[in-house]
């Protein structure tokens, strides 16, 4: 009787060793939020996967630290988390080959989708998407992909020339109200701009929004000093002091950092930012801000790759993606009645009944203009090959998603140029 039960004891044993070797862990569907930090030492940020099989591997000129990659960076874990695709940032990463290298080292780990968001990178993402034609490469800014014919690499951009006009407009009201209030008369409506480069797309943000103001504020003016790096922090705040010191009544810019924010902020001179509120840091100047989300995007590729579908050669967001946004106006410092006129400038605009580049709200040499050929399929010598302008009106990135308005227009004067 003993041996009988020693051996059903035995065998009660041996099968709860058994049992207890199989047992898994509870899935509980989370992920660690500690994988989710961006990092300038660009450890792997890895988001959470579906079983999709999309991998998007996203490299960043700078880091959280550049108001323009912060935009990015937070657009892609949106969008990741929004489609549940697997992703890897990699931040800080110079437009030279160490992107070809990085775009090479994120294929090996995986990603079939390789996203670069600055203009200098394209070169290098264009030899990585010649060497590996099953990976998706969809690069923000870039002017090439509609001459390199490459059935895997894409250019992204978005219609942001009418954010900036929306944010002119508030910036021309601000300016009417100062007049009004006797501060300076309607022949002193000076703005100052600080810009990175002399690029078109620099040119179209800036004389777009030049536009929207003088669309409210008839006898306003423009200065633009050029920094020559889409980020520097301090080369930013001199640009913007040196402005302030022309008797500049509002500043903007086109640059990354919060060097001219914080420049107007000291002075107590208002000011329009891009890519994001600045009203924590520049509560008693912030106006408004404008700026590209690039969200949709990012959730149309992974899409594509996830349904095996094309990827447009050249996309353009607008309006009506909600790829172009503007923040909420910061209404202890704007004009009355800002808030009522952007909407209606962003209707007439999404229907079409307002065009930003109308040539009969411009000249160019005290001249209006009927016709314009625009350097769109980009060459070393970047020669006129396109008309742009019809039915009187200028059609920026219709005929390719990054801008191409490169006209010095009357009433805008530029302090210097930088092409880096």
């Amino acid at each position: 009787m003993k041996k009988i039960l020693c051996a059903i004891l035995c065998v009660m044993m041996l099968l709860s060793i058994v049992a207890c070797g199989n047992t898994k862990p509870v899935d509980t569907g989370k992920t660690d939020d500690t994988a989710k930090t961006p990092d300038t030492a660009n450890t792997p940020d890895t988001g959470k996967t579906d079983g999709n099989a999309v991998k998007v591997g996203f490299i960043f000129l700078h880091d959280e630290n550049s108001t323009y990659d912060l935009n990015f960076l937070n657009a892609a874990k949106a969008a990741c988390e929004n489609t549940g695709a697997e992703y890897i940032l990699r931040t800080n990463v110079p437009e030279g080959d160490e992107c070809y290298q990085t775009a090479i080292d994120l294929i090996d780990e995986g990603c079939n989708i390789i996203f670069a968001d600055s203009f200098g990178h394209e070169d290098f993402m264009i030899k990585a998407a010649k060497e590996h034609t099953d990976v998706q490469f969809c690069h923000a800014t870039g002017t090439k992909a509609h001459t390199e014919n490459l059935a895997n690499y894409h250019n992204a951009f978005a219609s942001i020339y009418e954010g900036r006009y929306l944010a002119g407009i508030a910036a021309g009201l601000k300016l009417n109200e100062m007049i009004e209030a006797g501060k300076f008369t309607a022949e002193e409506a000076e703005m100052g701009y600080v810009g990175a480069f002399t690029y078109a797309e620099v040119i179209s943000g800036y004389t777009s929004f030049y536009l929207g103001a003088k669309s409210v504020c008839p006898s306003v003016t423009m200065e633009v000093q050029f920094t020559g790096s889409w980020y520097d922090e301090a080369a930013e705040k001199e640009a913007a002091e040196l402005l302030l010191s022309h008797n500049c009544k509002l500043i903007s810019q086109h640059a990354d950092s919060m060097g001219a924010p914080s420049a107007c902020e000291f002075s107590g001179v208002p000011n329009v930012s891009y890519n994001g509120s600045t009203i924590a840091a520049c509560p008693n100047t912030f106006i408004v801000s404008s700026r590209i989300d690039w969200t949709p995007y990012m959730e149309y590729i992974i899409k594509c790759v996830a349904e095996g579908k094309t990827i447009d050669t050249d996309w353009t967001g607008t309006i009506a993606t909600g790829s172009v946004v503007l923040t909420d106006v910061n209404t202890q410092v704007a004009a009355a009645g800002t808030v009522e006129a952007i909407e209606a400038a962003k209707a007439e605009l999404t229907a079409g009944t307002r065009s930003v580049f109308d040539t009969a709200n411009f000249t160019v040499g005290g001249e209006k203009l009927a016709s314009y050929q625009a350097d769109v399929d980009t060459d070393a010598a970047y020669t006129p090959d396109t008309e742009v302008i019809e039915n009187g009106v200028f059609f920026e990135s219709k005929f390719r998603s990054a801008p191409y308005f490169d006209l010095r227009i009357d009433g805008i004067t530029l302090l210097n140029e930088n092409y880096g």
